[in-house]
């Protein structure tokens, strides 16, 4: 009688950052159900996995079973002529007729469920770090560091739509008149802080060890679905028809997919890279006062670090990325926190993230600059890619992190450091990149 442990993978226990395969729902199912409970999700989809994979493998083991029995049968058939007893053969050819169809039946039986489990399990977020605080929204996620001082006015702080506005240096309307909403012409001094932000980021984790890359703008369908959810993402992604490639919302996507369907070799790792690349979100929606003006846009500028490592290394890559930001951030003189996202405010792909939030006085709130994950294998299994051991090929971890989304880190720039006249201080880091300029002046037409 068929029994689900008679194809059990003989695997040793998973732990908490082992990539959500196959042998985990079948050996350790209540993990996957505590971390679904962590987040306050149902388990309907893990029962339907679950059950979806017992019937592909009774399916295969039905196959097999009549796979024998019609082997068995033609042998039968085989000595029978060879004996000279026709009427046997043609006895065992009767009984065994429909076998085929049967087989037929069972492999399109079996590919079905197997295509069902693995959407819904293509579906199943990453199981979190243990450290990820419990909590429903964002409104959970827990202090993890402050850096800098609150900007101190003598005069009432404008929002940056106010000082784009007040110094001509983004053309909205024009930018709807040619693209339509959420695009815009950066102008004058700020485009040319734009540019030295660029620049600066770039060089500054190219000193670290991180080599530059400038990426694809847009990827298909399969590399996309390795990186992420596409169920949960595409909503927000620009499709490019009838191609079916997609226009890439963060640099992080193609850079981790660049090693997708390939065996690394160990001393190739870790792969520290940064890219810089423009950006692509539908941002669908209703948003805030604070979110107009540059704050939330289709298209924008990021320089992203992106490691692909040893899965024993990958916290503590998590940590350097990290640093690397708070590092760069603390450089640009600017206020800001950051926060340890909580269960309910993870997406699905990270085992835990790490916020920076910079202050922006003019709307008085701490908003999202940069994000830093681990992914662990989840990316890796997605994308086949893997590193070779001498057991055998295993999984990369993979990690992410904002370093700069130059038109968040603009608007912080533009609020905490604005003048009473309304123009802007260039952080000192950047006045090289700018011929050392200070000030962001007022667009010259406009003066």
């Amino acid at each position: 009688m068929f029994s689900p442990d008679s194809l059990k993978v003989n695997r040793p226990v998973l732990d908490l950052i082992t990539v959500l395969d196959i042998a985990m729902f079948r050996e350790n199912a209540d993990m996957i159900r505590a971390d679904h409970d962590r987040r306050g999700i149902s388990h309907d989809s893990i029962d339907e996995i679950i059950r979806l994979d017992e019937e592909w493998r009774k399916a295969q083991y039905d196959t097999d079973q009549i796979r024998r029995e019609r082997n068995s049968a033609a042998k039968g058939i085989a000595e029978a002529k060879k004996s000279g007893d026709i009427s046997r053969a043609e006895e065992i050819l009767s009984e065994v007729a429909d076998l085929g169809e049967r087989i037929a039946e069972l492999g399109a039986m079996a590919d079905e469920c197997l295509r069902k489990r693995d959407e819904l399990r293509m579906r199943v977020p990453n199981i979190l770090h243990p450290d990820v605080p419990v909590g429903e929204d964002d409104q959970k996620n827990t202090l993890h560091s402050l850096h800098g001082s609150k900007s101190e006015f003598e005069f009432e702080a404008r929002n940056h739509n106010e000082l784009i506005e007040m110094n001509g240096w983004v053309d909205q309307s024009r930018g709807a008149k040619v693209a339509g909403s959420r695009f815009y012409f950066m102008q004058g001094d700020l485009a040319r802080m734009e540019m030295a932000l660029q620049q600066f980021s770039a060089d500054f984790l190219i000193k670290r060890g991180y080599t530059l890359v400038q990426p694809p703008l847009m990827m298909n369908r399969d590399a996309y679905e390795g990186v992420t959810d596409l169920s949960d993402f595409e909503t927000v992604m620009y499709g490019i028809e009838p191609d079916n490639y997609y226009l890439i919302a963060t640099s992080e996507h193609p850079l981790t997919a660049m090693r997708m369907d390939e065996i690394i070799e160990p001393n190739e790792l870790p792969v520290k890279l940064v890219g810089v690349s423009q950006c692509f979100r539908r941002e669908v929606g209703a948003h805030g006062l604070s979110d107009r003006g540059i704050w939330r846009v289709h298209q924008f500028t990021k320089i992203e670090q992106i490691v692909v490592c040893h899965p024993e290394e990958s916290w503590n890559h998590h940590e350097e990325l990290l640093e690397n930001a708070v590092d760069l951030w603390d450089s640009l003189g600017l206020h800001y926190r950051v926060v340890n996202i909580c269960t309910g405010d993870m997406g699905t792909v990270a085992a835990k993230k790490y916020d920076l939030e910079a202050w922006l006085p003019g709307a008085g709130s701490y908003k999202e600059v940069v994000s830093c994950s681990n992914c662990t294998d989840y990316q890796a299994n997605r994308l086949r890619m893997r590193y070779r051991t001498k057991e055998g090929n295993e999984a990369v971890h993979t990690l992410n992190s904002t370093a700069v989304a130059t038109s968040r880190a603009l608007v912080a720039i533009m609020e905490q450091n604005q003048l009473e006249d309304g123009r802007v201080s260039v952080p000192e880091v950047l006045r090289p990149y700018m011929g050392g300029q200070e000030i962001l002046e007022k667009l010259s037409s406009l003066q």
